[in-house]
């Protein structure tokens, strides 16, 4: 069997907040570690029936990066829910709520003066 294997550090400032996040992986055409904002890693725990999570997000992130960071996400969770198990119509239903969420983020930032 073949393995692959992905590397996430992440640097920390004094008070534990992250300050640099990278990540490479063994099956990638990258030759260094590639830098990244933020990153969501989720796992299925099939025995405790519970999905396990790590959010984390560097002090760079912009709260609009943060928005746009939400929304792909959450559109390739739809089309992952799709190709797993062929609910064309629920993926489709998922995507509609996913436009309206960005949509009033955008609007949200807009009022605070944020973007």
């Amino acid at each position: 069997m073949k393995q692959s294997t992905i590397t996430i550090d992440v640097s920390l400032d004094p008070n534990r907040v992250p300050e640099l996040i990278t990540w490479q992986a063994t099956e990638s055409t990258a030759d260094s570690a590639r830098a990244a904002k933020a990153v969501m890693l989720s796992f299925w725990d099939g025995a405790d029936k519970a999905a396990l999570r790590i959010d984390l997000w560097t002090k760079e992130m912009m709260i609009d990066e943060m928005g746009d960071f939400y929304f792909q996400t959450l559109m390739t969770m739809a089309d992952s829910l799709k190709r797993a198990t062929k609910q064309d119509e629920l993926a489709a239903d998922m995507k509609k709520f996913v436009e309206d969420f960005y949509h009033r983020f955008r609007e949200n930032l807009l009022k605070e003066n944020k973007i």
